[in-house]
């Protein structure tokens, strides 16, 4: 299990008008922050691809509320995504705790995580938990009050769920192996506040009938419409909304440690490697796995190093539904590579690595801006043309050519299926 730090937080500075914590001066904050002040802890919770990250991007780029947070990131695979996602605009504290679920098998690694952010209090006002899509979290918000060292460093501010407009009934209503957790019904129930997300992906008529459904599981928690995650943080952040009664209620043995038990179908696929892919061939594989698996395929995403493109290629996903686009820049220092997590019901590991590692090629090509070459331009074994290259590495295609025509020329792959050497005869 991997725990990776980052902190920039020296740049960051308080509002001294700020009045959260009830001090009237910044340096007696501090003095208080270094003594006894219980941190207020907020879980992001949700079905996998609902929207939890978008919204915690929509939380940390937020200038009204003056909080400076702290950062922990669950990944249920070996390979962390999210980092990439998260908003570039904050310099937080950011703890990754990766390969597998905070409710159950990393629920010891988030206990150190907190501890050793508590070592850092004056330099944060609030942390956030970011649960992976898969996490039942009543394990996690019982970690604020049975682990006595936690219980008084930390006071648990509320469960933020977000649920997908389009799949939350289906989900609620799938039926799970005997033993096992459904787990965004647990998400639903344990919730203080409830975005109800992408409510421009289904009919008007639809969201009532979620309204509905939510209120049978959760009667108390405010629901919000939204698209993209947008809520205003202050509904969300500094509520003081965890009610322990209400959540032992729902579950009695709430205190008795339990440890969630997931469907055994559902897996992950995460790798990652150095190297460059080529954009059309990955098209090709992504469209294969949505068009075969998409029933399938709870959550997928991944950040890939796309031969010919300065900037990192993320894309993300839920079932069939894909999003892709190039965004922020690799550093000067840093080793191009390609990582991605698929998470769904029986995945074929083997089959998706094998796929990606087609898609990886050379950056460096066998022809180059000058070269005359035949070009294929159609689907017949003669529809070869007489070209000359332009350009290399055009918006991910490894050559644009210029026929005799004058009519141009792309060539997606470099390799004799695509384009070869002209011939010369003496």
């Amino acid at each position: 299990v991997n725990m990776v730090e980052r902190n920039n937080s020296e740049d960051m500075k308080v509002d001294s008008d700020h009045d959260d914590h009830n001090h009237d001066d910044h340096n007696h904050m501090k003095v208080e922050n270094t003594m006894a002040r219980r941190i207020p802890v907020t879980i992001l919770s949700g079905f996998l691809g609902s929207g939890k990250t978008t919204l915690l991007n929509h939380i940390l780029n937020d200038t009204e509320h003056k909080l400076r947070f702290a950062v922990i990131e669950n990944e249920l695979g070996s390979v962390g995504v999210d980092e990439r996602i998260l908003s570039e605009n904050v310099d937080d504290e950011l703890i990754e705790v990766m390969n597998g679920c905070v409710c159950c098998t990393v629920r010891g690694d988030l206990i150190v995580a907190l501890k050793r952010l508590y070592t850092k209090i004056s330099e944060f006002d609030a942390v956030i938990i970011e649960t992976t899509g898969f996490a039942d979290p009543s394990p996690v918000a019982q970690t604020f009050f049975a682990e006595e060292t936690i219980a008084s460093m930390y006071t648990l501010d509320g469960i933020i769920t977000v649920v997908d407009s389009k799949y939350i009934l289906e989900r609620l209503d799938e039926v799970k192996p005997d033993g096992t957790i459904n787990e965004a019904k647990e998400q639903v129930a344990f919730a203080d506040r409830i975005l109800i997300n992408k409510t421009d992906l289904v009919d008007e008529e639809v969201l009532p009938q979620i309204e509905e459904r939510i209120m049978q599981i959760n009667s108390s928690a405010q629901m919000f419409r939204c698209k993209q995650s947008q809520v205003d943080p202050k509904c969300l952040i500094n509520i003081q909304s965890f009610d322990l009664k209400t959540a032992m209620a729902y579950k009695p043995n709430f205190m008795e440690n339990p440890k969630a038990k997931h469907d055994p179908a559902v897996s992950s696929v995460a790798f990652q490697f150095e190297g460059f892919l080529n954009i059309n061939k990955l098209n090709g594989v992504i469209s294969k796995l949505i068009q075969t698996k998409g029933s399938d395929l709870y959550r997928y995403k991944g950040v890939l190093s796309v031969a010919g493109m300065d900037q990192p290629f993320v894309f993300q996903g839920v079932g069939m539904i894909f999003t892709g686009t190039y965004m922020g820049e690799w550093d000067e220092d840093e080793d191009r590579e390609c990582r991605f997590v698929f998470i769904g019901k029986n995945l074929d590991k083997k089959a998706i690595t094998d796929a990606f590692l087609r898609c990886e090629c050379d950056e460096e090509l066998r022809f180059k801006v000058g070269d005359v070459v035949l070009a294929k331009t159609g689907p017949l074994p003669d529809d070869w043309e007489k070209a000359e290259i332009i350009k290399v590495w055009d918006d991910g295609n490894p050559y644009r050519m210029i026929n005799d025509e004058d009519e141009e020329i792309w060539a997606p792959f470099d390799d004799n299926s695509c384009v070869k050497k002209f011939p010369t005869h003496k």
